[in-house]
């Protein structure tokens, strides 16, 4: 069986383009695959952070992995900061990186734009995420087109650090969906949707109510012409809300647009208002009762012990590769 890994920042609401673009895929995969599922809170502290606030995040997210689905019992849930080993990899991963291939990283040139300091961690934090994944023999990780690039530098430190000390890194390929990978900003649709939008309408979050929810589909930017219709590059808006609808209720763009045909947006939208309630409420009933129970605790516990084993093995074969620390008999 392949192993899968993957991590999300704790550090705020988690989207629709979070959750179509990388945490639906994870039902699919518990049953097919050996799944790590990180929390990765040392990756949120690159930015400032009020700690209990962080806290709360963490936990929130650990909960809304287990409402969407995840099940435990096939896949292993666990926070980034109680399996020490990440630390660990990341610095001798930093150790084989190159200051000139880390400022070319685009996440790294948009979040330092414009600043008067910048944290070194938010220059590094790349090779932290490819120690995330190289510690458990990864095969697969499932992401969003815009992190392509940071799966690309993960593949070409595990070949540098397996060329110039000894072979230990499995070389990760990215899984990426064919269909809503890439989830746009409702406001403005040439944009990723982010929680980090000043525009509160831009983002539909996993957690909003009800009405927001189909406030902000029903405000959503359209054009003039009422068709709907598929079309990227021409009518960018609605071609967002067709993906969502596609990926919500299992119908093809074709099907979509055929169903629609001479009815117009007003119409569109309220259904599709209606098909990303279906689903998203039964998993916030389902956060609210797995949030505050002992039982999110002892999964968390397990999850990291766990991850613990694995890494810690990863981590003595690096150390030993590098000559760090005394020979053993």
């Amino acid at each position: 069986m392949q192993t899968i890994f993957s991590g999300i920042q704790p550090s705020g609401s988690v989207t629709l383009g979070n959750y179509i673009g990388a945490m639906k895929q994870f039902i699919e995969l518990q049953d097919e695959y050996n799944c790590f599922f990180c929390i990765v809170d040392q990756h949120a502290i690159t930015v400032p952070q009020e700690a209990l606030e962080l806290r709360k995040n963490i936990r929130s997210l650990a909960a809304l992995y287990l409402a969407i689905g995840l099940d435990p019992e096939k896949a292993t849930l666990f926070i980034q900061s109680e399996v020490p080993a990440h630390a660990q990899a990341g610095w001798m991963l930093q150790c084989v990186s190159y200051i000139g291939e880390l400022e070319r990283m685009t996440q790294f040139k948009d979040k330092s734009h414009g600043k008067e300091a910048v944290v070194a961690g938010l220059l590094t934090y790349p090779p932290l995420m490819a120690g995330d994944i190289l510690l458990y023999n990864t095969d697969l990780v499932p992401v969003g087109e815009d992190q392509k690039q940071h799966i690309e530098l993960t593949r070409d430190l595990a070949e540098r650090f397996n060329k110039k000390y000894r072979e230990i890194f499995t070389i990760p390929d990215s899984r990426i969906p064919k269909d809503g990978a890439r989830i746009m900003s409702l406001q403005d649709p040439t944009k990723k949707m982010s929680k980090s939008d000043p525009n509160p309408k831009a983002y539909i979050a996993l957690l909003d109510e009800p009405k927001q929810i189909e406030k902000k589909i029903k405000s959503a930017v359209t054009d003039s012409d009422g068709i709907v219709k598929f079309d990227k590059e021409n009518k960018p808006g609605i071609s967002n809300l067709m993906t969502i609808y596609s990926t919500f209720s299992n119908k093809s763009i074709e099907e979509i647009e055929t169903q629609y045909e001479g009815k117009g947006y007003g119409v569109f939208k309220s259904d599709l208002a209606e098909v990303v309630l279906n689903e998203i409420l039964p998993i916030q009933e389902r956060y609210y009762e797995i949030l505050n129970s002992p039982k999110l605790d002892e999964i968390l516990d397990a999850g990291a012990e766990k991850a613990n084993k694995t890494a810690y093995k990863t981590v003595k074969k690096m150390e030993r590769a590098m000559g760090l620390g005394r020979k053993r008999k």
